[in-house]
């Protein structure tokens, strides 16, 4: 109930909202003497922490994270790992005049459906801040990986209509919209600024890569690999979308064209993005998804208010150009908690101590 929880023997709880006094998340089935610090947590939050980008908002956060339970002289114990990180740089003033409007593009109006109460400061529970939770869940997630020699990676490869002609993932940190192109990149700031200007927001699209993901991880029927990877990345509010290897191209493939050849050396390409049945196949993980435009603008949109009057508004506040480049490491999270949960339940199945 509720659906603030995810996974199953790797399972996640978070919590807080955008203007609340803190955030956190509840972990649960992380495996006993796994080394973990505050410090491991601290550098994926800092990847999605706001302020950095030209087109982040302005909040100041410094996402600080404490751990509260589950970690003994510096290593998990098998209990609960509860994780806390406070709100210190809150302004609501600004959405007080929003306290009786529902704003366009946000989840204003159906969170009043169906709780008939809210909280209108930054969006409360349906903030982007909520995915701070996720991040630091998914920075122990992928220690778990680590053990198994997995890798996670993301990068930007569209941004306002302007897309990424090559992958150089060396460029991929070197630029602050995470795109793995570095002429790219620079359009990418253009039309940032572009928006910016106009009080407008763009939209784009993540890919996320997995290397080293073994063959034989997913459940078959309703839990395969891709729907736990799908319902993962959908669960983030920005993501509208989601393919899968050749995604939506396989609609204009013939047959001899999509499947993948195998041979002794293993597959001979990875439209199927490495996962086949449900299961993967040993090949990297291939995924991407489609992020829509920031909903909150300064430009003027028409809604209606609690009483279903119309009303034009000017949302003013702080707020991102784009959700790119912070919802990347949330891509990488979540990714990371599926996959550490994949890993725990194939051990299980196996009988496997190796963990």
């Amino acid at each position: 109930m509720g659906g603030n929880s995810f996974g199953t023997l790797f399972r996640i709880t978070t919590w807080g909202e955008s203007h609340g006094k803190a955030l956190g998340v509840v972990i649960d089935g992380c495996p006993p003497r796994m080394e973990l610090s505050a410090e491991d947590i601290q550098k994926e939050l800092d990847r999605r922490r706001p302020g950095r980008e030209k087109g982040s908002s302005p909040r100041q956060e410094k996402d600080r994270v404490e751990i509260l339970s589950g970690v003994f002289e510096g290593k998990t114990t098998g209990a609960p790992i509860s994780l806390l990180v406070w709100n210190e740089d809150v302004d609501s003033t600004s959405y007080e005049e929003l306290k009786d409007v529902f704003r366009p593009g946000h989840a204003d109006f159906t969170y009043q459906a169906k709780y008939g109460i809210r909280d209108h400061r930054g969006g409360g529970r349906a903030s982007a801040r909520e995915t701070v939770g996720r991040v630091a869940a998914g920075a122990i997630a992928k220690k778990i990986l680590e053990r198994e020699k997995i890798e996670i990676i993301s990068y930007t490869v569209e941004l306002g209509g302007i897309r990424a002609g090559k992958m150089d993932e060396q460029e991929i940190e070197g630029n602050e919209f995470r795109c793995s192109d570095k002429m790219a990149a620079r359009e990418m700031e253009k039309k940032v600024e572009e928006a910016k200007h106009r009080g407008d927001s763009l939209g784009g699209i993540v890919e996320i890569l997995v290397r080293g993901c073994p063959a034989g991880l997913g459940e078959p029927v309703f839990d395969k690999l891709e729907a736990d990877l799908a319902k993962a990345l959908m669960s983030i509010g920005a993501v509208r979308g989601v393919e899968v290897g050749a995604g939506f191209r396989v609609a204009r493939m013939l047959g001899s064209e999509c499947n993948d050849p195998l041979g002794p050396e293993g597959f001979a390409k990875n439209d199927a993005g490495g996962i086949l049945g449900g299961i993967s196949t040993g090949e990297n993980l291939v995924l991407r998804v489609a992020v829509k435009p920031i909903p909150s603008i300064s430009l003027e949109q028409r809604t209606v208010d609690h009483s279903m009057r119309p009303v034009s508004l000017r949302i003013r506040g702080r707020h991102d150009v784009s959700a790119i480049p912070r919802i990347n490491p949330v891509c990488e999270a979540m990714v990371a908690i599926v996959l550490a949960d994949q890993v725990l339940r194939q051990k299980a199945l196996v009988m496997s101590e190796d963990i």
